[in-house]
Order: C-alpha cells, then structure tokens, then sequence
C-alpha cells in the first residue's frame, strides 16, 4: 500500500519548462515523451507491471540523476540530457550521445519541477569532444561547481576520445557554467560524485568499467588500445571505483586517487567474477549517523547496491540491493535527505522503451533500525 502511494504522488508530478527546447533532437524528445504517455494514468510496463514512480519531467529525456539540496531549501537535480540517436546499442555506450546539461528544480516532493535552460555544452569545453555523461554538482562560498566527463579529443583503436573530467562554474545553481580550458589534472574515467563531509572537505568518486574505461587504466597509465569491458579475471579482487580528496579550490585533486575497496562478508575484496556485488559505475556517497554509505551501480546485472565504511576512503562492506533492475539497461541513482526523508532518484526507460532514451524518477528511501537498506522494487506488484 505504501508503494502504490508514492505511486500515486508521484504521478501528480507536474513540469514547468524554462523556455523551448533548443534543437531539433530536443523536439524529437518532446514529441517522442508526449506521445509515450498521453491519456495514460496508470500505466504499465510492456511486461504488465505498473511502476513504482513517475518520470519527474517528460519534456525532454533525462537519466543519471545527482540531485542536492542548496542554501535554499529546494532540491536541484543534475541529470545527463538524452537525446535521440541512430547509434546502435554496444558496450562502449557509443548510443548515449548526451552533449549538454539542463538542471532540474522542485520546491517540494511532488510539486513541479522546473527544467533550467541548457546549463553547459560541449562545444563550450575547449578539451571535450563528445558524451557528456553523468554529472554532478557541489557548492562552496558562493560559488557552485558542476563535475562532468567528457571524452577528450584523443583517439583509440575505436577512433574515440579517453574519457576525462572537467569541472565549471556558475554562481547560479541552474546555471550557465563557465567550463574551466582544461580537464581536471590526474582525472579520467566517468562518473563524477562529489560528497562534502561535515568538517567541509570534499572528496570525488568516479569510475566505471566498459565504456568508462577504468580497465584500461589497470596500471595507472591510460592503454587506449586496452580492454573495452574489464579484465575478465573472475577469481581476482575487482576493479575499484576511485576515491579522492580534492583542493580548497574544488577545481584540482589534492592526492592521486584511490581504491574504494568493497568487501565481502569475510572482509575479503569482492572478486570480478560477482557481478551482483561488484562495482561497475555510477559511485554515489552520503553519509548517516555516522556511517558513510558507498553506493554504485552493478551494469551488466543492473542492481543498485550499497556498502558502509567508517571512512570516506573506505574499505567499504557490502550490504546489499538498493533497487532491483529497472526497464532498460542502466541504473545511475543518487540518495539525498530533504524535508525529513530520504528520497532515491534514479532512471528508467518507461517514456521511450529505448536504451538510450531515459527519464528521471524519485521515491523515498528508508532505513531499518540497524541502518541497512531494505531493497525498493522499481515496479509495484
């Protein structure tokens, strides 16, 4: 009953877009979102179920949520922008052709959602060429930062770019960003999350196997004609997404990035060969009554799980499933508390039923009393 509650709430959800899409993909989204969902009030899954939430806005195609909660009191969610492509689906992710970031703003759970104008482009970063993949955001005096990755304009055996981060700013939350001339020195891989403990320090999580790249930095230099998924060593310890401290600036590292460790129930690091416990991308921290939550997507098993460590370096234990697979391939979340609860935002493909073609949902979390998570089912029986 609760479930089909935050359904129902989250059906509610309304949307007010500042100003017209920006291009013709743009329209081709609209067009492709309106008529995916029009008259629908209920609707189900082309397997039969029926979700568990709504997309938050169905103007445009939205994924990779990181959504954060200024000096304001509104939550402000960063998302990956999707946009229609012919590209066929492959392991690089050559179809998520995002090249621009728009923020989404709500003033209360359930209320509507503002979609910003485009906050960055591509063609406004003088060191990226392509994909702009799953962003994240942070605020320091004043000033608010936006993390993104983007391939560089390098070329591998596949004629693609290694995939760097950059960082802009902006003194508004929806932006524009200015992007700095350079990616951040040392950086590489994806998936930028930025998490600010209590005493202020800022600590970056990123990296992601297959199309991330982060096997082919298994010797700490980058191999573009290495591996395009991982390793394929099953019974060795995984790949680690990578932990790192960050500069006052919030624009430079202030260490070389490290491991975070998951272990198993043993203590031992998880191996290659678990594929529904080891980390594959979407890294996501926060921290709660004094335990710090290391959150990831698993890929190709398409679980959200999460570990707990005393640490921001971790070692990290793992726990367990936050979500089970959603419609579509990817899972790319974020978990932040605001107005007295916890809230899960995350994607699927319900508007499109294409891969690559996502929308932005969220739904409340909650904690059992020893602090682990019980697993949310995206779909409601």
């Amino acid at each position: 009953m609760k479930r089909l509650m935050m359904a129902s709430l989250m059906l509610g959800l309304g949307t007010a877009a500042c100003g017209s899409p920006q291009n013709a993909d743009n329209a081709a989204a609209d067009n492709a979102a309106t008529a995916a969902t029009s008259n629908e009030t209920n609707p189900i899954s082309p397997d039969g179920r029926h979700y568990l939430s709504q997309p938050l806005v169905r103007e445009i195609f939205t994924a990779d949520p990181s959504a954060h909660v200024w000096g304001d009191g509104k939550m402000y969610i960063y998302p990956s922008h999707d946009v229609p492509t012919d590209t066929p689906n492959d392991d690089l992710g050559n179809q998520y052709a995002m090249r621009d970031y728009r923020v989404l703003r709500m003033d209360e759970p359930g209320g509507p959602v503002t979609i910003g104008p485009v906050a960055l482009d591509v063609k406004d970063v003088p060191w990226a060429s392509q994909q702009m993949w799953a962003p994240d955001a942070a605020f320091k005096d004043g000033t608010y930062y936006l993390y993104f990755p983007a391939r560089d304009k390098t070329k591998d055996r596949n004629g693609l770019g290694a995939f760097r981060i950059g960082v802009a700013t902006s003194r508004n939350p929806m932006g524009p960003f200015k992007a700095e001339p350079e990616a951040i020195p040392g950086s590489f891989s994806m998936d930028p999350a930025v998490f600010q403990d209590a005493d202020g320090q800022a600590y970056m999580y990123f990296g992601g196997i297959w199309g991330g790249q982060l096997q082919r930095w298994k010797d700490g230099k980058y191999d573009p004609n290495g591996s395009d998924t991982d390793l394929k060593q099953d019974d060795q310890p995984a790949l680690s997404g990578k932990v790192v401290k960050l500069n006052p600036d919030m624009k430079t590292f202030a260490e070389t990035p490290r491991d975070a460790v998951i272990l198993d129930e043993k203590g031992k690091p998880v191996l290659g060969g678990a594929h529904d416990k080891r980390f594959f991308e979407g890294s996501w921290v926060f921290k709660r009554d004094g335990k710090y939550y290391y959150t990831y997507s698993t890929g190709d098993t398409h679980f959200l799980n999460y570990a707990i460590g005393t640490s921001p370096y971790g070692p990290f234990t793992y726990k367990g499933h936050i979500l089970k697979p959603v419609q579509g391939w990817t899972t790319h979340h974020s978990i932040v508390e605001w107005k007295g609860k916890w809230w899960l935002f995350y994607a699927d493909t319900q508007l499109s039923n294409k891969n690559h073609l996502r929308n932005v949902k969220m739904t409340e979390l909650t904690f059992n009393p020893d602090g682990t998570i019980p697993t949310l089912d995206p779909f409601v029986k």
